[in-house]
């Protein structure tokens, strides 16, 4: 772990933006948390999200993944993906009233950005979805083998840029999705499938990456047999087939990690959502085997299931990052984690322990009345005990 000039471990907490706007109190609230910047939802997939402190709701249902900026006709002319807009919200804009209201009481504003993750989209462009060895879509997932799609995540990040000015820019889901989505009445869980079956299932073959199994010379009528066999009756695929595949798992996501960064020119920061696992899919996007360290100015790592699983992933990550490149543990501070300071301050050190910079914390909008405060005395805490 290493200190900013000040000796200050960060924090920075994840927002929608309807946790803010219509709610007066919403920012200094937030503030009040300690932390020192807030991510703000700029475009993210469905949801139904709680909204216990607001004074006009108590449940907002995002039913489809949506911009929450303008949507510029001028700007998506010639694309079959175009993000949604967002019919919930009293606006269009609503990043920006609560962006204003953040920077109000003094907190710099990320754009919170989710770039693959769109079932809307992947709805009605079936054909630039993941498909499975199986020939089951998995609509919620658009497939970066797609030129168009590589086209619709870089032309949704400079808008987010240009139309909302952030202080900064968080990037999710910046690869391919897989099995895993934890969507609507999700029933996958009974199969018992392992990590091994997870991998095997979240394979594409779809139009796009079928050309990308021909090129290192596998024929892909045949690799989607040996795949549906593995998933089946367990027979491993030989370890040079393993190593081919995740050669081309990674340069494909590192392909639309490039895409993206290129289109973020200007001084904002940029923090990506990312993991050491090459078979990553899902919001931490693999950066393995890449030549060089991504030229981000944070990695997140995923400390979703427990603060073991964090600090490997944080141990995981510190290789592949560029010497200056700060790190940090994306760590919730909602169920099953009781609202106890000690609980989250005991897990939130371990990943500090392990190397986090800051402190990445989902999500004060969704909290009952008891976890902002159990949040706040946690990071006072944990940064307490880590120096």
């Amino acid at each position: 772990m290493t200190l900013d000039s000040s000796g200050h471990i960060g924090a920075t907490a994840y927002l929608y933006p309807w946790d803010v706007a219509g709610d007066p109190a919403a920012a200094e609230r937030i503030a009040g948390l300690g932390v020192d910047a807030v991510a703000l939802a700029a475009a993210y997939h469905s949801v139904r999200a709680a909204t216990p402190f607001h004074p006009a709701h108590r449940v907002v249902d995002a039913h489809h993944a949506a911009l929450y900026l303008p949507v510029r006709d001028e700007a998506w002319a010639g694309s079959r993906l175009v993000p949604g807009t967002p019919d919930w919200m009293p606006r269009p804009d609503a990043f920006l009233a609560a962006r204003d209201a953040l920077r109000a009481v003094g907190l710099p504003v990320h754009a919170w950005t989710v770039l693959t993750h769109n079932t809307r989209l992947g709805r009605a462009h079936p054909d630039l979805a993941v498909r499975n060895a199986f020939g089951d879509p998995y609509p919620y997932a658009l497939c970066p083998s797609s030129a168009e799609v590589r086209a619709y995540c870089t032309t949704l990040v400079r808008e987010v840029l240009a139309l909302g000015e952030p202080d900064g820019l968080v990037l999710e889901a910046c690869g391919p999705l897989g099995l895993g989505h934890g969507g609507h009445h999700e029933k996958t869980a009974g199969a018992d499938w392992g990590a091994s079956v997870d991998h095997l299932l979240s394979w594409c073959f779809c139009a796009a990456c079928l050309p990308r199994y021909e090129a290192a010379d596998l024929d892909p009528r045949r690799l989607r047999h040996q795949v549906r066999q593995s998933v089946d009756d367990g027979t491993p695929l030989p370890p040079a087939l393993l190593s081919t595949l995740r050669t081309i798992r990674t340069t494909l996501t590192a392909e639309l990690r490039r895409e993206v960064l290129a289109a973020t020119s200007g001084p904002a920061p940029i923090t990506l959502h990312a993991s050491a696992d090459p078979w990553a899919t899902g919001p931490f996007a693999t950066i393995a085997g890449d030549a060089a360290p991504p030229p981000v100015d944070t990695l997140v790592a995923s400390a979703w299931t427990s603060a073991d699983q964090g600090a490997a992933n944080l141990t995981a990550l510190r290789p592949l990052a560029a010497p200056a490149t700060r790190l940090a543990a994306y760590v919730p501070a909602l169920p099953p984690r009781p609202a106890d300071p000690s609980v989250l301050a005991a897990e939130w050190t371990t990943c500090l322990a392990a190397g986090a910079d800051e402190l990445h914390l989902y999500h004060p909008g969704l909290a009952s009345q008891a976890r902002p405060h159990g949040s706040r005395r946690g990071q006072d805490r944990a940064r307490g005990l880590i120096r």
